[in-house]
């Protein structure tokens, strides 16, 4: 009993938390072993952001007690936490853009010379030895914001790493990474857990975490509902566990029937980095058209581009046969075009307004009497996306920094809804999203593809892409390399051209 109890390096004992009436977590108690990756899952909303939270002291829990080593402790905030040996790697990437590797990584613990003044030498020889460990080659003088999501996310793991973490917390850290890249991560994991460091693993993600994690626990409404060794369970009571019904299909039936062609790009490319060349597809009417393709193939530009976020080099861009060059994303708004972006925390939402202001900002016009906006109208709009999108909130002026990233996510869909677009891009729809939630997404993307609508969907999830289009595009280092029907295609063809011109 007392070996069992030394093998367990952090125990939660009791842990409830509750806003106001609304009761989040209820109660848990979980013991975290040593050296070993603990996968934790559950539906947007049940209670895992809360849990970490008031682990890591950002939230004060009602109720009981954290152990970390057999000793109880209470931290005052993240810090605090971070010294003590626990650290975490958020989803959403807490970052300064603007300066650069090194200096993210010693934020807040800069060393000094016996002058007094900061060491930057012994930084950069620090930083460099760091990543150099973890097999991972990155300019440490560069800043941050000429980097992509997935090398941001990296160098945040290698942060969390150089704190000598007992406890490694890991929010979403596959969500913009390449295969290649998550073997990495799965690698530099297999490292930590064999010097004893253990690892929270929270995704939604099932092959996942049944490849990396030794057990599993899932929460469900506040409530830890089940914690099995992986090899004891499967996907099918896992998915059970989280949503409390079986989803038999991951994906519902693509049964849209695509008509004529409406949308038309023609030879465009960019004239900034990173550029994209003389890129050519038409999609058609109610067609749900995906974008495949490793990290910084371009998928995102290329949307960015035909929304008139990027300046055009050549190239045309027609719906129903008209031209369609925008040079805003207004303009493109006005002529039935929307998009959801990849990183909804940076340019998707308004986190300081609540659901009301971020469901109706897109489309204030139409909530107007007379020369006023209209409160009523807008919360009623807003009532309909929340029904609609099955968004789990207290009700319209929540705030959007309450929500968890899937509600949040939800939220972004309704308020383009609300404008009824033509042709509606998406860039990673689901990231950050849980299986049941995605579900819901997945049957309303082929829902208005079947009343019309034309969509195209970038995905990284190569079983997603697979699972909800018609057609998929697959981008290689800025240019298509390919087109292909989705029933008659594979995994490996989309590998073998998504490496077509690296």
């Amino acid at each position: 009993m007392e070996d069992k109890k030394a093998d367990v390096v952090l125990s939660i004992s009791g842990m409830s938390k509750s806003f106001g009436r609304n009761r989040v977590l209820d109660h848990i108690s979980l013991d975290v072993k040593r050296g070993t990756v603990m996968g934790l899952m559950g539906e947007n909303g049940a209670g895992k952001s809360t849990m970490m939270k008031c682990l890591f002291g950002t939230y004060q829990k009602d109720e009981g007690k954290i152990f970390l080593e057999g000793k109880e402790v209470s931290f005052s905030g993240p810090k605090d936490a971070l010294e003590n040996g626990i650290a975490m790697v958020h989803q959403e990437l807490n970052q300064c853009l603007e300066r650069n590797v090194i200096d993210n990584l010693f934020l807040g613990r800069y060393p000094v010379n016996s002058m007094g003044v900061v060491d930057e030498g012994r930084m950069k020889k620090e930083a460099s030895e760091l990543f150099r460990k973890l097999g991972m080659t990155v300019n440490v003088t560069q800043p941050m914001r000429n980097m992509s999501v997935s090398q941001r996310q990296m160098c945040e793991i290698a942060k969390a790493i150089s704190y000598n973490s007992k406890v490694i917390v890991l929010d979403e850290p596959t969500s913009s990474l390449t295969v290649q890249e998550v073997d990495k991560l799965f690698e530099m994991m297999r490292m930590l857990k064999a010097q004893g460091i253990s690892l929270i693993y929270i995704s939604h993600k099932m092959d996942e975490v049944f490849e990396i994690c030794d057990e599993i626990s899932v929460l469900r409404d506040g409530n830890l509902v089940m914690t099995k060794q992986t090899a004891d369970t499967d996907m099918n009571e896992l998915i059970a566990a989280m949503v409390g019904r079986s989803l038999e299909n991951r994906f519902p039936p693509v049964d849209n029937t695509p008509k004529d062609v409406i949308f038309s790009v023609q030879n465009l490319s960019t004239k900034f980095e990173p550029h994209l060349q003389d890129i050519s597809f038409d999609v058609r009417e109610g067609e749900i058209f995906g974008l495949y393709g490793l990290v910084g193939a371009g998928r995102t530009e290329l949307l960015e581009t035909i929304f008139g976020v990027r300046t055009r080099a050549a190239g045309r861009v027609y719906l129903n046969n008209r031209l369609m060059n925008f040079g805003s994303a207004k303009e493109a708004m006005e002529h039935g075009f929307a998009m959801i972006t990849e990183e909804r925390k940076a340019n998707g939402l308004f986190l300081k307004g609540n659901i009301t202001f971020n469901t109706t900002i897109a489309n204030l016009e139409q909530y107007k009497s007379g020369f006023a906006l209209s409160d009523a109208k807008m919360i009623k709009a807003t009532g309909k996306e929340i029904k609609t999108m099955h968004t789990k909130c207290m009700g319209p002026e929540d705030m959007m920094s309450s929500l968890s990233g899937g509600n949040q996510q939800k939220v972004i869909f309704g308020k383009w809804l609300e404008r009824g677009p033509q042709i509606f891009m998406m860039d990673e729809p689901t990231r950050g999203i849980d299986v049941g939630a995605k579900y819901e997404i997945y049957d309303l993307i082929i829902n208005m593809a079947k009343q019309g609508k034309t969509i195209i969907v970038v995905s990284s999830e190569m079983p997603e892409i697979l699972g909800i289009t018609n057609r998929i595009g697959v981008m290689s280092n800025g240019r298509l390399s390919g087109i292909v029907n989705t029933k008659e295609t594979d995994q490996e063809e989309l590998l073998r051209l998504s490496a077509k011109y690296l």
